[in-house]
């Protein structure tokens, strides 16, 4: 998935369809020259509507549409016939999309499972025939109501990557090694700040078939959470996860500084990922012998959950995917 291919941000117009107005009519027939009220009700206007789809991994698609409109429904006419409903449209977004109003910011709808289903932009209701107003004092109702209104919003739509496990840590910290070993998933590596631009997802196998997803979300750096660097813009995908799994070099000068930097960054963000479940892998440890390990053992943060490994060499490797399990069915 490039870069240019991976969009997490659409804007776009959205308008849902006027409702039909409702038929002034009377029954007429040979044999029946003075029938009662008989008109029918306008339709209703058509939605917008998300669709969950786990085919889908960006907001692409809908980048280049600015407008999005769903048709009028149709209105009503006598015979008591009732007006058809206006089109509705569907827009397909993947998992973990969340639909705001582009000037509140007020959240209207998250899509979170295949196939899920919630209108965005709610049609008119279509008016009320007049046969419907036809009452013990009045016999021949020459009024119906208009249909409603459609609505017109602009909405802003954002993709929260769902993964149980984020990657969390600075450029350059073994994140996309780490997943390209765990996964089929091909990241881009190089030993440069900001290899990666955008998440990358890799679903990690476990004993007896069984897995979990891990992301690697584009590394943080310090001030982030203030728009610094690109890791504002990527912090959201984390708030999605179940886990958090810290990764910081075994060469970093202090490795509990490095972790409460990191931490920082993601509370200022949204202090609500404090109550995620946290880990701490200290990669690059193939140039560490166990001697070492010991000695560094009593530096690391408290109270987290940590292990040495090596992507390279596939030190602890599997030790780690046992952890990542443990944690997942902690509850």
């Amino acid at each position: 998935m490039s870069g240019s291919n991976f969009i997490d941000h659409v804007r776009f117009c959205s308008r849902s369809g006027k409702g039909g107005a409702g038929a002034v009519s009377f029954r007429r027939e040979k044999h029946v020259p003075k029938g009662g009220p008989d008109g029918g009700n306008g339709g209703r206007g058509g939605h917008i509507i998300l669709r969950g789809n786990r085919q889908l991994w960006t907001l692409l698609h809908l980048r280049y549409r600015k407008h999005v409109i769903a048709t009028d429904g149709g209105n009503g006419e006598g015979g008591i016939r009732s007006g058809a409903d206006g089109e509705d449209v569907i827009l397909e977004v993947p998992l973990g999309t969340v639909a705001k109003n582009a000037e509140t910011e007020e959240t209207i709808v998250e899509i979170l499972e295949e196939g899920q289903e919630l209108i965005l932009t709610k049609g008119g209701r279509g008016g009320l025939g007049n046969h419907n107003f036809k009452n013990a004092t009045n016999q021949t109702p020459r009024y119906a109501q208009p249909g409603e209104e459609g609505i017109e919003e602009w909405i802003l739509l954002e993709l929260k990557v769902l993964a149980d496990v984020g990657l969390v840590g600075f450029p350059n910290a073994g994140k996309s090694t780490l997943l390209s070993v765990v996964s089929a998933a091909k990241p881009e590596i190089a030993n440069y700040a900001f290899t990666t631009l955008v998440p990358n997802l890799g679903v990690v196998g476990y004993r007896d078939h069984k897995s979990f997803v891990m992301a690697d979300i584009p590394g943080i750096i310090e001030g982030a959470s203030e728009g610094k660097g690109i890791g504002l813009r990527f912090l959201r995908h984390i708030e999605r996860n179940s886990t958090l799994l810290f990764m910081i070099p075994a060469d970093t000068d202090d490795i509990k500084k490095e972790y409460e930097i990191l931490l920082n960054e993601l509370t200022e963000f949204n202090p609500e990922l404090l109550d995620k479940q946290r880990m701490l892998a200290i990669t690059k440890s193939d140039m560490l012998d166990e001697e070492l390990m010991n000695e560094m053992q009593a530096e690391l943060p408290v109270g987290i959950p940590n292990i040495f490994i090596s992507s390279v060499t596939q030190f602890n490797i599997d030790k780690l995917k046992d952890m990542i399990w443990a944690q997942l069915n902690n509850d």
